[in-house]
């Protein structure tokens, strides 16, 4: 099989079902986004990290390609004809947040309170974790276009926001393990 079909020569593509809509779809921008994430989270778990925290990228990044499913279906596609789910896959639960909440709240423990803003960097993986929050940031903003038109599992939102959270308390994390002070952003005032 061929890793290129011509059928996105004329600027569109299929979703799952079969639609063929424009690349540039809030749909296709959405679960494009996703994807990006899902690529940055390879490139912090593929550095010098605690194993711990690449088995935990690799579970995320595994839900994520289940995120990308379900915003590539079409909602009035999800189902078949025989009444059958059209994805037949595990959906992102409740319980799937709450292993993210619970990460981040293992890794705070050991975290001194943040008191200022902190300047992303300091590290490249400290940085790709800063990078990946944002993207994850980007994709939730672009996810939420979709939610309002064409609502789906609230779930996937609310990964994705949890998501971001503890992309941001890894980086804490990743700081204080390899030595890297944070630098706080401290507003100058005006005279």
């Amino acid at each position: 099989m061929k890793i290129y079909t011509k059928t996105g020569d004329n600027g569109t593509t299929s979703l799952f079902g079969g639609t063929r809509v424009p690349k540039h779809h809030i749909r296709i921008d959405s679960y494009g986004t996703v994807d990006e994430l899902n690529s940055w989270l390879g490139l912090i778990a593929g550095q010098e990290i605690p194993e711990k925290y690449k088995d935990e990228l690799q579970t995320i990044q595994k839900k994520l390609f289940t995120v990308g499913a379900i915003l590539a279906t079409e909602p009035q596609k999800a189902t078949l004809k025989n009444g059958q789910e059209r994805l037949n896959i595990e959906r992102i639960g409740s319980d799937d947040i709450v292993s993210l909440e619970m990460s981040m709240d293992s890794m705070d423990e050991e975290l001194p309170q943040m008191t200022h803003f902190i300047l992303p960097g300091g590290h490249p993986a400290v940085s790709y974790c800063h990078i990946a929050r944002t993207v994850c940031r980007r994709a939730e903003r672009k996810t939420t276009i979709l939610y309002e038109n064409e609502p789906f599992d609230t779930n996937v939102l609310t990964y994705l926001n949890r998501l971001s959270d503890y992309l941001f308390v890894l980086a804490r994390k990743l700081s204080m393990d390899l030595g890297v002070k944070e630098i706080k952003w401290i507003p100058e005032k005006r005279d």
